[in-house]
């Protein structure tokens, strides 16, 4: 490993966030409340480490696909300790390691909280907490890809450790003006919401932070009743079609800009990812009619759990924990189907299941035809069989890491329905479960331990376990 390189570009990573960290600082300014000194701190030790690593320390050009896995890795760690800082100091939240819990769940755009009265925080740790989602929601390293001139093998080898998806891929010929592109989609999609929340009458505040919080579907809300709160249905519908927009893989939004419309329409994934949202709203929405009493509220509340959960966001506008299980049943599943390859949800990915899912037919055949040659294909194209090696890699360790810590967790001795889903929602990033742990509850009863696990597990889920798990392996660490 070049520890000369990872420290430049972990450097780089921390004056990042201390530069972002000066927008909370001005509202906290602004507004005269008493996290000033808490933001100065965290942004200006931010700052100067980050300074000091990425300016004083010789850099070289070498950088493997193991430097980008350990970089990716520790990078989130960093940005994690430093950005909880905030929470901490200014004593709004008393435990460490629950501020790192809090701002885990925002930068892996999970949406779990520790918080029992969100309404009591400022308006400037309100805005960092919402702001976490959105710089973790397209990456961090995304961004440092778009500002920074790396060469391109150096930058393929950061994008490929942080984007999700079974296979990472160029839009255009350059990685930075790649990252570019996909920042102002992020940009140009969350502005328009905004504007949209704002036609629907939700305060300016509300809209910016809530918006924050659909485009990197992280779901943490500024109201104790999460969007709910609003009580509208323009609202709604509008962070229903905005979460599903961000669920879909952004170079979808490319095409479009190219006016490339037949390579949309012949896109599998994004068929599958509709028609699993429609499939699932319907059927939703079918078993919970005779509780709202008609076809269109029952459409309007099913359609905002289904989308918010498939996406990974979290938002929530109905106590889903007491639906019916047939309803519970669909939502968990949707859990762990997750959102499109490429786009800011998390779960296993709706691609990666495709492939699983076909590799397994193929498998099937060639028991019944040994003989014959057959290959995967999405999109009409065959899959390699890396890119298949692995998604079966990605699976086998998922559910390893998924048990083991539903196991760790029931030292805490609650139902086995809070632990199963807490897990499910931290490693797949969205937030909320059933039980316990539901719309209306939160995780502030979990041990030390449960929570250092489920740190963890939105940390792995978020960055595809890979990364994370690298940094336990000692033969990454050598030179």
């Amino acid at each position: 490993m070049n520890y000369r390189n990872v420290l430049s570009i972990l450097g780089t990573v921390l004056l990042a966030e201390g530069i972002l960290l000066i927008i909370p600082l001005l509202i906290s300014l602004g507004t005269g409340d008493d996290c000033l000194i808490a933001f100065s701190i965290t942004s200006l030790s931010a700052v100067v480490i980050g300074l000091s690593l990425s300016m004083f320390i010789k850099k070289t050009t070498d950088l493997t696909a193991k430097d980008g896995f350990i970089i990716c890795g520790i990078s989130w760690i960093l940005l994690s300790l430093f950005g909880a800082l905030p929470f901490y100091l200014s004593g709004y939240i008393k435990s460490y390691i629950d501020a790192v819990f809090e701002t885990v769940s925002g930068l892996t755009t999970t949406g779990a909280s520790i918080l029992t009265d969100i309404e009591l925080l400022p308006k400037s740790l309100l805005f960092w907490r919402s702001f976490t989602h959105w710089i973790g929601g397209m990456g961090v390293l995304v961004f440092i890809l778009a500002v920074l001139p790396l060469s391109q093998s150096r930058a393929m080898h950061l994008m490929k450790a942080e984007v999700p998806g079974p296979k990472v891929g160029k839009l255009v010929s350059k990685i930075r003006f790649t990252a570019q592109i996909l920042y102002a989609i992020y940009i140009a999609l969350t502005i328009i919401e905004v504007i949209f929340l704002l036609i629907g009458g939700m305060p300016f505040f509300d809209s910016v932070v809530n918006s924050f919080a659909t485009a990197g579907t992280g779901g943490f809300a500024i109201k104790n009743a999460s969007i709910a709160a609003y009580d509208s249905a323009f609202t709604d519908g509008v962070i229903t079609v905005f979460m599903i927009l961000f669920g879909i893989n952004f170079n979808i939004y490319y095409l479009i800009l190219l006016g490339d419309i037949k390579s949309i329409l012949k896109n599998r994934e994004l068929h599958v990812y509709i028609g699993i949202i429609v499939l699932a709203t319907v059927l939703i929405a079918f078993d919970i009619y005779n509780s709202y009493g008609s076809v269109g509220e029952a459409i309007r509340y099913s359609s905002f759990q289904v989308a918010s959960v498939i996406t990974t966001t979290g938002f929530a506008t109905a106590d889903f924990n007491l639906w019916s299980n047939f309803s519970k049943t669909i939502l968990v599943t949707l859990m762990f189907i997750g959102s499109c390859a490429g786009s800011t949800g998390g779960g296993i990915k709706v691609s990666r299941i495709m492939i699983l899912i076909r590799n397994s037919i193929r498998e099937i055949k060639r028991m019944i035809m040994p003989r014959a040659v057959m290959s995967v294909k999405i999109d009409g194209k065959a899959v390699d069989n890396d890119t298949i090696a692995g998604a079966h890699s990605y699976l086998c360790l998922y559910v390893l890491i998924f048990f083991a810590s539903v196991i760790v967790l029931s030292i805490d001795n609650f139902d086995l329905t809070t632990n199963f889903t807490s897990v499910a929602a931290c490693f797949n990033n969205i937030g909320p479960g059933l039980s316990m742990v539901g719309p209306s509850g939160n995780y502030s009863a979990f041990n030390v331990l449960s929570k250092i696990v489920l740190i963890f597990d939105m940390l792995a889920g978020r960055l595809e376990i890979f990364p994370v798990l690298m940094l336990f392996n000692i033969s990454a660490w050598k030179k």
